[in-house]
């Protein structure tokens, strides 16, 4: 039996349009933050290089989305990260946060300018702290693209990220990008950690704005 239901299309009436109210896990996540503090691990020819960073990342609440009976409350985010002292990117992306109250499901999407998206997907109660995120090369459902290069050159297996969420009104993020490096046996381990305070708060989806 399908866990799905059997009408595909009929919306649901009296969509609740406040997506701040309904974000359940992701609540915390939504604002302003910085980070100066994040540490990454990441793959060079002499071997494992590690690289502090200073991160910027904003989250604000969209308003809630349907897929015929299913509903997705969510967060659009942008991270830009640099080397401290420095502007010069050395990260950017963009993606959604997603959360389904009907199933407890989150989905996170992420793009980079280096020519790789993906969604990872995950499981939590509405009242949890925190929450584990798993994406893997070759899936439909929660897959990982890459550009023919990285592709051929580093090829990424599995990403996996884990968030918590703080009592003093931070949250912190741990994530593992498995890649496979030609030439190499070992997989590599590309890791990625960071703290985020807040300094400015979300601004209300639009239909929040208007009801």
């Amino acid at each position: 039996m399908s866990e799905f239901p059997s009408d595909i299309f009929t919306e649901p009436a009296n969509l609740d349009g406040n997506t701040l109210a309904n974000l359940g896990p992701l609540r915390g996540l939504a604002g302003i933050w910085t980070g100066e503090k994040g540490v990454d691990v990441k793959p060079k020819a002499a071997g494992p290089k590690t690289q502090v960073y200073v991160e910027h990342y904003e989250a604000q609440p969209i308003d809630p989305q349907t897929n015929g009976p299913q509903v997705l409350y969510g967060l659009r985010y942008r991270t830009f990260i640099h080397k401290p002292g420095l502007t010069k990117a050395y990260h950017d992306q963009v993606g959604y946060w997603l959360w389904e109250p009907a199933t407890g499901a989150i989905m996170h999407t992420l793009a980079i300018p280096r020519g790789q998206i993906a969604m990872a997907v995950g499981h939590a109660n509405a009242d949890a702290t925190s929450f584990e995120l798993i994406a893997k090369r070759g899936e439909l459902t929660n897959g990982i693209v890459s550009n023919p290069f990285l592709e051929y050159a580093f090829t990424t297996v599995e990403w996996r990220i884990r968030v918590s969420i703080d009592t003093d009104g931070t949250w912190s993020y741990d994530q593992d990008t498995v890649l496979q490096i030609k030439g190499q046996t070992e997989l590599f381990h590309h890791t990625d950690r960071n703290k985020l305070t807040k300094v400015g708060e979300p601004t209300p989806n639009p239909l929040a704005v208007a009801t």
